[in-house]
C-alpha cells in the first residue's frame, strides 16, 4: 500500500504531492526503457542458462571419483560466500583495460584486450560471466544434492542393461535432475531479472 501511494506521489522527505500516473506516464516515455528491458532479459536468460549447463557440469564432475574432489568443490564453492561489493571491485580492477590483470596476461601473448566494462559490445557479457562464476557454485550444489538423491539401483540396471555412460545421462541421470534443474533456473532467474 506504501508503494502503490508513493507511486502516485512527487514526495520528498517531509511532504507528499499527489500527482496521479505522471510517474507511469515518464516511466513509459524513458527512451533507453525497452533496451534496458531487452539487457535486462539477455542477462536473466545467459546467467541462467550457464549456471544449469556449467553447474551440471562440475556437479557430475565433482560427484564421481576425481582427485582431489574435497578441494575442488570447496574452490567450486568458494565465490557463492564472497560479497557481491567484493566481487565486483576485484573484477573492476581485473577488467581494467589499461592495468587491469586479464588484458596484462592477454599483453604477454601480443593480444591487444578490449575494454571488458568500457565497451558497450562486451560489458552486458562481461558483467554476465562474473555473475555466473559468483553463483555456478550455488548450483553445483544442488545438483550435487539432486544425484545423490538417485537411487545407484537405477545405474546398476543401466549398467547390466549394457548402457553407456552417455545413455546413463541421459535416460536416468538428467530426467531425475528436473527438480534440481528448476530450482536451480528459478533462482538463477530471480538473481538475474
Amino acid at each position: 500500500l506504501a508503494s502503490l501511494f508513493f507511486s502516485l506521489t512527487r514526495w520528498t522527505l517531509f511532504q507528499a504531492e499527489f500527482i496521479g500516473l505522471a510517474n507511469f506516464v515518464q516511466f513509459f516515455r524513458e527512451p533507453f526503457l525497452y533496451q534496458g528491458l531487452i539487457n535486462t532479459l539477455i542477462y536473466g536468460v545467459v546467467t541462467s542458462g550457464l549456471k544449469v549447463v556449467l553447474g551440471m557440469a562440475l556437479a557430475l564432475l565433482l560427484s564421481s571419483d576425481v582427485f582431489g574432489r574435497g578441494y575442488l568443490r570447496t574452490a567450486v564453492f568458494f565465490p557463492v560466500l564472497v560479497s557481491t561489493v567484493g566481487v565486483g571491485i576485484t573484477f573492476t580492477v581485473l577488467m581494467n583495460p589499461s592495468t587491469g590483470a586479464i588484458n596484462q596476461t592477454l599483453k604477454l601473448f601480443g593480444i591487444a584486450g578490449p575494454g571488458w566494462l568500457t565497451d558497450p559490445r562486451l560489458a552486458l557479457m562481461s558483467v554476465a560471466l562474473v555473475d555466473v562464476w559468483k553463483g555456478v557454485g550455488l548450483a553445483t550444489v544442488i545438483y550435487m544434492a539432486g544425484i545423490a538423491s538417485i537411487p545407484p539401483e537405477y545405474r546398476e540396471a543401466s549398467r547390466i542393461d549394457g548402457a553407456s555412460a552417455w545413455q546413463n545421462f541421459w535416460a536416468i541421470t538428467l530426467p531425475l535432475l528436473q527438480p534440481a534443474t528448476t530450482t536451480v533456473i528459478l533462482l538463477s532467474l530471480i538473481g538475474g531479472l
